[in-house]
């Protein structure tokens, strides 16, 4: 499977041994079109960026509700454990109290949290394929604007009333829906095939560095300010990104104003043989494909432990660990941090297996998902029974989530590997599938946990290890990549046919 760099791959039978051809025979060289300061990594640091606002404007609202609501409130409905002993003493600090409070219980809160995934389950399919038609820049820009100016307005939606912020929060995630699939679908024309998963990497890691930054941000700007400051700062955050994002980026590279022309051959050499020249979106042939449906098994099966996770770690950290996580932003932040670590370094190492190694893509997106999936679910188990021991649990939680980064080089891009042209629609698809453990998960999860013993969060972390595990292992199964010597008018509907 793996060979040294110095020597030509030996031809041989199967899948796999076409699938380790070099990509860019007869073409361009990937030394001859240099990283810094290129057009293509001009846009994966931009798109960086835009993940980056895009998830603090989406996480910010968990950490202003604390100073949102009235604490008489909600201490009613608090279960706190008593299996595990206080592991920090209490800290008075001096909070701002100049912001409104309002009187919403724990059923009202999780309705204003989870209203964003309502939203947001509604435009990922109808994004990818917007995306394709008329390109994915201004819908990726306006989505993120949309989300933005939204954000903007929370404190007057919050004002008057429940139903006036559900709604608010739907509609931005309506805006944030459309984000990934316009991305997947500038990669396929941006991205090398041999540079996709450094590429992409890069972009989406935004998105956990936002998650890390914007934790512990929020917790400051509610302590030191009030909390309206968290909407007003990020929604202004988001506007000049979308300003930079629509004047220095272009939907192909042949509208690009400012890229060079060898660049430009480079990346249209190394996709000719890549992309579909197919007009109509072959729906059906897609809906049959087996290995479209192992992306989605996949992608469902880690966003019930990353949503598991993201919403109810700070109740585990307190309730059961009876330690205050939102008085340390750094903790609450560090497994993300760790994650989006993951994800730069296996964008590295999946290419460079792939171009200098000549390991078969397919097997690449495998391993990694292996690796990104059954990893946490080692770690997440081993933290649900080590007890009290409380510094074991962040280390076993940080890992768990840290390894989940390796996914960014396996099923999250196997979108492009299959149907480069349709993979804004195809991740559209897989998307709608993994918004839902977002939705679910934590309401079954919270349904499991009413004591919240040990015990009952043991059985929360087993449920979200066996999905995980299931996913990885239908994954392993099932994922394949189009051979990378594909001729160019090869039709996307055999293609996909031909793999179901």
């Amino acid at each position: 499977m793996m060979r040294s760099p110095g020597r030509d791959p030996a031809p041989s039978d199967g899948e796999e041994a076409s699938d380790s051809t070099p990509l860019l025979q007869g073409a361009w060289p990937a030394e001859g079109a240099p990283v810094c300061c290129s057009a293509r990594y001009n846009l994966a640091v931009l798109a960086f960026f835009g993940f980056f606002v895009l998830y603090a404007l989406r996480v910010n609202l968990s950490v202003a509700l604390v100073d949102m609501v009235d604490s008489n409130t909600t201490s009613a409905d608090n279960v706190t454990s008593k299996e595990c002993a206080e592991h920090s003493a209490p800290v008075k600090i001096l909070r701002s109290q100049t912001g409104k409070r309002y009187q919403w219980d724990a059923e009202t809160q999780g309705w204003i949290l989870g209203s964003f995934f309502y939203g947001y389950i509604v435009t990922q399919v109808p994004g990818g394929y917007i995306a394709r038609k008329v390109g994915g820049k201004r819908l990726l820009g306006f989505g993120i604007l949309g989300t933005a100016v939204f954000t903007l307005f929370t404190p007057i939606a919050a004002d008057f009333g429940v139903g006036a912020l559900v709604v608010l929060r739907a509609l931005e995630g309506l805006g944030e829906g459309v984000t990934f699939p316009a991305m997947h679908a500038m990669w396929s024309s941006w991205a090398p095939p041999l540079e996709r998963s450094k590429l992409l990497s890069i972009s989406y890691a935004g998105a956990q560095l936002g998650t890390v930054v914007s934790l512990p941000l929020s917790g400051i700007i509610c302590l030191y300010m009030n909390w309206t400051y968290v909407f007003y700062l990020f929604g202004i955050v988001g506007i000049i990104w979308f300003i930079l994002w629509i004047s220095l980026v272009s939907d192909t590279p042949e509208t690009h104003m400012r890229i060079s022309q060898y660049e430009k051959e480079y990346i249209l050499s190394s996709l000719r043989n890549q992309l579909s020249s197919q007009k109509s979106v072959p729906w059906v042939p897609m809906l049959k494909s087996l290995p479209l449906w192992a992306i989605v098994v996949a992608h469902f099966s880690y966003n019930w432990t990353f949503y598991t996770l993201l919403t109810l770690l700070p109740t585990y950290m307190k309730e059961i660990l009876r330690f205050n996580i939102q008085e340390n932003g750094f903790l609450s932040a560090l497994p993300y941090l760790g994650c989006w670590l993951c994800m730069i370094l296996s964008g590295q190492a999946a290419d460079n297996l792939r171009a200098k190694w000549n390991v078969s893509t397919v097997c690449v997106r495998r391993v990694f998902t292996l690796i990104g999936m059954i990893g946490p679910a080692v770690f997440l188990v081993a933290a649900g029974f080590i007890g009290c021991d409380y510094s074991l649990a962040v280390a076993f939680l940080t890992i768990s989530t840290a390894l989940g980064g390796f996914c960014s080089s396996g099923f999250s891009i196997n979108h492009l590997d299959i149907a480069p042209s349709y993979a804004g629609i195809l991740l559209g698809i897989t998307n709608t599938f993994a918004t839902i453990p977002g939705m679910a998960g934590p309401v079954i999860a919270k349904s499991l946990t009413p004591g919240n013993t040990i015990a009952e969060w043991q059985t929360v972390f087993c449920i979200a290890a066996a999905i995980n595990v299931f996913g990885a292992i239908f994954f392993t199964l099932f994922a394949k990549a189009i051979p990378d010597t594909q001729v160019s008018n090869f039709s996307i509907s055999t293609e996909l046919l031909a793999t179901a």
